[in-house]
């Protein structure tokens, strides 16, 4: 027998093609990088950078002029003697709690009442979005002076209506009624955005399953129960954690109409920070401040995550 041997293959060099090829892909890929490359380097310095040093500094003590020293857990165990921010920490809480829920009902009603065929529907839509769009400062001005104590047009209606003058509201000029007065301004300044968003969520509901509930003879309430907030479900689920990462970072509120006042009833936590980092120039406290704030928002954020999932599951 004749034992045949087989030759190995032997590699082929690349084609002109092939070569061609691959420098196009790697081409291609320098472009793509050069279109991005503008926004992440802006994003690095301007955004990612200051995070991790702020990171840094929480455990750090710093006044903006002297050399950095190491600090530990310092600035941590601080906070457990801070009165300051143990009142900021619960009105943070309180600030959130209040106004999500209310901001969410207010600009459900309204997008649900301005999706309906009435008189000079888009002028209400606007006047309703008007105060988003409107200078913080200008509203901020205009609802000191609705809401003063003393000579406000509101209480003076209460005044009017027989309200004893003992008992009228001093709004932003009193410790129990100045979070209220807050939450008050930012639901109403807020609900005309988040209204848009539910119009728009409104709007993509198919008109078939309300018409395949007039069939089965189901009420208003039914329909909007059954059919109006299962369909809205991802819209809440966005407006929601918007709205509290956005009130967990209230400040420009707080600082137009009360400061963080009177004493500590309306200090919350970012106006805290501000305070520490620029009145009294400890950058490393303020940071551990914000780091705080952070994982507070970032383990409210996972809890809405997952308790959305688990009710799409159940759905399911």
């Amino acid at each position: 027998m004749t034992e045949t041997t087989t030759q190995p293959a032997t590699a082929q060099p690349p084609t002109r093609v092939a070569v061609s090829r691959r420098w196009r892909k790697i081409g291609n890929l320098l472009t793509a990088y050069s279109f991005i490359a503008p926004n992440f380097i802006g994003f690095a310095v301007f955004t990612l950078g200051p995070i991790v040093f702020a990171f840094l500094l929480a455990f750090m003590h710093w006044d903006g002029n002297n050399p950095i020293e190491w600090a530990g857990l310092d600035n941590f165990f601080k906070l457990f003697r801070d009165r300051v921010f143990i009142a900021s920490f619960w009105n943070t809480i309180i600030y959130t709690g209040a106004t999500v829920p209310l901001t969410l009902v207010c600009a459900l009603g309204l997008a649900i009442l301005l999706n309906q065929q009435i008189f000079a529907r888009n002028f209400f839509r606007t006047i309703a979005f008007f105060p988003y769009v409107a200078s913080l400062i200008a509203v901020a001005v205009v609802w000191n002076m609705l809401f003063h104590p003393e000579f406000g047009p509101v209480n003076m209606v209460l005044y009017t209506l027989g309200v004893d003058p003992k008992d009228l509201p001093r709004w932003a000029a009193g410790k129990d009624w100045a979070m209220i007065t807050v939450i008050m301004f930012s639901v109403w300044k807020n609900m005309g955005y988040f209204m848009v968003i539910y119009l728009a969520g409104l709007q993509g509901i198919s008109a078939e399953l309300y018409e395949a509930a007039d069939i089965d003879g189901a009420t208003a309430w039914q329909k909007f129960w059954r059919i109006t907030l299962p369909q809205l479900g991802p819209t809440t689920f966005f407006v929601s954690v918007m709205l509290t990462i956005t009130s967990f970072k209230v400040f420009d509120q707080v600082f137009m109409i009360t400061q963080g006042g009177p004493g500590t009833s309306t200090m919350v936590l970012v106006y805290h920070i501000y305070n520490e980092a620029f009145v009294s120039w400890d950058l490393g406290y303020s940071s551990m401040v914000a780091l705080v704030l952070f994982f507070l928002v970032l383990g409210i954020t996972l809890i809405q995550f997952r308790l959305t999932r688990e009710n799409e599951e159940n759905l399911a």
